[in-house]
């Protein structure tokens, strides 16, 4: 199969990467000449544009940063399918609100082109090794048009329905469960540092004990080794939860926890560590009470 995908980034390379050993025909699109360099390494083509995408392509796969970004790859001056030939699937992976999905999907249709709304699970680690979780919807066209890509890049494809902004509602869930989990992981990290307990010591008690949860277990070893490569970064964070939170709102429906763990976030990014990884939201405790955190290696 002919697949373009857009964004060479953390988990765009790793989609691209296990299209490419499936057998697919890949042409990544980055703007950074190092990705590009290192996907045509890996034997896959690669373009710094949308628009320079070769016209055959089956299927687009985007793995950018909100929706404004997958509308302008897609039909900005620069974007794809007003260069592509028509009935190809685009796959769209990025964290969006659930009208922002609908709303892409009537101008995609529109267009000529099938669509899959498919945010996507699993992080950097399930990107590389072709085991994300897609939340999918979309007509029975686009699923049965995508499911080459869907193979080489996941595990688990949830079927979620034919209305597109199902699978977005349900990755805005997700993130508000992992963007309040991360929090409160710091939040206790930074708690037991202050009284006094050793932070190596206390992440094996609570790993294993009732107070666990899977991103405790994977966001605070970043903590520990003082590691604040993202990952995903807290600006990640700061956008998803505020989806949740506009989506809330627009539902009149309380949602006091994401919105405590929103302001935590924005305080960590408002004081620079935006760009960090999100276990660093415990930065701002560190800030406010002045523990000292783990140095790991850097130490």
């Amino acid at each position: 199969m002919k697949v373009g995908v857009i964004g060479l980034g953390t988990m765009g390379m790793g989609a691209a990467l296990n299209l490419l050993r499936k057998g697919h025909a890949v042409t990544g699109c980055e703007t950074r000449e190092a990705g590009r360099a290192d996907f045509i390494a890996a034997g896959g083509a690669a373009v710094a544009s949308p628009s320079a995408f070769p016209a055959d392509l089956e299927a687009v796969v985007v793995f950018v940063v909100n929706a404004a970004q997958t509308e302008a790859v897609l039909f900005g001056e620069s974007g794809c399918l007003p260069v592509m030939n028509k009935g190809a699937v685009v796959l769209c992976c990025a964290t969006i609100a659930p009208e922002a999905a609908r709303a892409l999907e009537k101008r995609i249709s529109e267009a000529g082109f099938l669509m899959l709304d498919s945010p996507v699970s699993g992080g950097k680690v399930g990107a590389h090794a072709g085991t994300m979780t897609v939340m999918g919807s979309g007509s029975e066209a686009a699923f049965a048009k995508a499911e080459p890509v869907l193979d080489a890049i996941s595990t688990k494809v949830w079927r979620l329905g034919d209305a597109v902004g199902v699978g977005s509602t349900v990755k805005m869930v997700n993130q508000l469960l992992a963007g309040v989990h991360i929090a409160t992981a710091a939040e206790a990290m930074a708690l037991g540092i202050r009284a006094g307990a050793d932070p190596q010591t206390l992440y094996d008690v609570i790993s294993e004990s009732a107070g666990a949860s899977w991103m405790f277990q994977n966001r605070v070893p970043h903590i520990l080794a003082g590691d604040d490569t993202p990952l995903s970064a807290v600006n990640i964070f700061v956008k998803d939860l505020g989806i949740v939170l506009d989506q809330a709102r627009a539902l009149t429906f309380p949602l006091p926890m994401a919105a405590a763990a929103h302001q935590l976030f924005l305080a960590a990014a408002a004081s620079g560590h935006g760009m960090k990884d999100d276990a660093f939201v415990i930065r701002v405790w560190e800030k406010l009470t002045g523990i000292a955190l783990p140095t790991g290696d850097k130490g």
